[in-house]
């Protein structure tokens, strides 16, 4: 089936879901649970493989997951997200232990890993997927990320363009996304995941 069938715009529904359907699950908030006393975190900040590796490093970050969310279709595909029909955005949801990791260090690795005001980019990787986005779980985590947003374009002299948004539903990326960097990469080349690994982070591999 096309890329147009799957939307519902081409050959009926998707699994038999109305487009209406299928985007409104897409846009449900993430239900998914964290294993007792940890909390989610979700971040887009460009290719995900790299991204990934650098909050695999933090201490305190107990899970990192690659995957696709924000957008309108339900039970998406890398495939479907690179036609840029599907708003999705390349997210790593992060689990981390409040006790040993807070919010504000992993907007610390956030800010860090990207450039923020560049709108659907990084570097060469261009589309939506790759934009800018913290999106949140709690109340808490609203005010800490546009507090972190706020501080942080007063160091900038470039308009930051990072969207704040709840968290919606999570769609796990491919298997072979998962860890990429750490497993080698496209070159074969395994990067340290490590907790407080300073290495640079290969963005490829």
């Amino acid at each position: 089936m096309s890329w147009l069938g799957k939307l519902g715009l081409g050959f009926g529904s998707r699994g038999g879901l109305s487009t209406e359907a299928s985007s409104a699950i897409a846009q449900g908030p993430d239900e998914d649970v964290p294993a007792p006393g940890q909390e989610f975190a979700q971040f887009g900040a460009g290719c995900f493989w790299g991204v990934e590796l650098a909050f695999q490093r933090v201490h305190g970050v107990t899970k990192t997951e690659v995957g696709y969310s924000q957008g309108n279709l339900h039970e998406v595909t890398y495939e479907d997200i690179c036609t840029g029909a599907t708003n999705h955005s390349e997210v790593v949801r992060v689990q981390y232990d409040p006790r040993e990791c807070k919010y504000e260090d992993l907007l610390g690795v956030f800010w860090a890993r990207h450039d923020p005001s560049t709108l659907n980019r990084q570097g060469n990787d261009v589309g939506t997927q790759y934009r800018s986005g913290i999106y949140f779980y709690t109340a808490e985590q609203e005010k800490a990320a546009k507090e972190s947003l706020e501080n942080h374009q007063k160091i900038m002299n470039r308009k930051i363009v990072t969207e704040i948004l709840p968290a919606k539903k999570f769609y796990r990326a491919e298997e072979y996304h998962q860890q990429y960097l750490e497993k080698g990469g496209r070159f074969g080349s395994k990067q340290s995941g490590a907790k407080g690994c300073n290495d640079p982070i290969r963005c490829y591999g």
